[in-house]
């Protein structure tokens, strides 16, 4: 387990010294080619910040990735990592374990780039920025080759003669870069079903659990991030699998549960209203029956009474 300090990067110059290779061209924006890495050691284990966007496309083994508690080794796949400022990554690299050479990019952008663009806003809502490691973006020869083209269109930008149209012409492709791989991670919930229902099975598993057990109950409502950490997936991760699975968000899937087991004890016990809304974990009776009413139509008690 990885204990130390984490390792704050300030600039993209500073990451190419750390990488051993030479300055960037641009100060604000770069792409590194992943086998032009020369300051490789054989073994180390390593935590990292970043003041500033990566994303990287790698096809390596012998490398550990971690995110939070989560360890996760990847194959010989096309594999997208997204990172954005002040997030903490740690990676563990045995070097002498790895069957070829890694290969990929990192495209590299620092807030100050986009900064008076639209962009500036727009990347704080794709929400893969958030997701843990073990949820990156597994892309396919096709999708591999479309982002390729745009990352090379970008360091052809930057290797031009810099002009009054450079910059918008380099947010242009960033911005076709964070479509395509919308897009890319919605097939991927669709694709990796067996996976993504899984998770589906455990969530219900979860929430049975969580509200037949008197001591969980008496905490209040399952939050968002408690459901998240128990299945170990990011909140944002996790959001939008249930929202392209089922349209529903993981509130709504724990609020359709309270509302299951609260039918449930209206039509098949004598418990009072206030009874039954502390043992689904409402520390006030209103927030109860409002929930209640806003899901069904009904108040609590008129469902109660309509089974008379």
């Amino acid at each position: 387990m990885i204990n130390m300090k984490p390792h704050s990067i300030k600039s993209i110059s500073e990451y190419h010294r750390v990488l051993g290779i030479p300055k960037p061209e641009h100060p604000l924006i770069s792409v590194i080619n992943i086998d032009s890495i020369t300051n490789r050691p054989e073994r180390v284990s390593i935590k990292v910040v970043f003041d500033f966007y990566a994303i990287a496309l790698k096809r390596m083994d012998g490398i550990k990735y971690k995110y939070g508690q989560l360890n996760y080794d990847f194959e010989d796949d096309g594999v997208l990592f997204f990172m954005s400022p002040n997030q903490v990554l740690n990676v563990e690299i045995f070097e002498q374990e790895m069957s070829k050479s890694p290969s990929g990019w990192i495209l590299l952008i620092h807030p100050d780039f986009i900064w008076n663009t639209p962009l500036a806003q727009s990347i704080k809502q794709y929400d893969f920025f958030d997701y843990s490691v073990h949820e990156a973006l597994f892309l396919s020869e096709k999708e591999e080759k479309i982002l390729n083209g745009i990352i090379e269109n970008i360091q052809q930008e930057y290797h031009s003669n810099l002009d009054d149209f450079t910059k918008q012409i380099i947010v242009t492709h960033v911005e076709n870069l964070l479509s395509y791989c919308e897009r890319f991670y919605h097939r991927q919930f669709i694709t990796r079903e067996k996976a993504h229902h899984q998770i589906l099975i455990r969530l219900e598993e979860l929430l049975n659990k969580y509200f037949n057990d008197d001591h969980s109950i008496s905490k209040g409502l399952p939050t968002v991030q408690y459901v998240s950490a128990q299945l170990n997936v990011s909140v944002s991760y996790l959001s939008r699998l249930l929202k392209v699975l089922t349209g529903q968000t993981t509130q709504q899937h724990v609020h359709n549960k309270v509302i299951e087991k609260a039918k449930e004890k209206l039509s098949t016990t004598d418990l009072s209203i206030s009874e039954i809304a502390y043992e689904l974990g409402f520390e006030h009776s209103q927030a109860f029956s409002r929930l209640f009413k806003s899901k069904t139509n009904w108040s609590p008690l008129a469902f109660r009474q309509s089974f008379n």
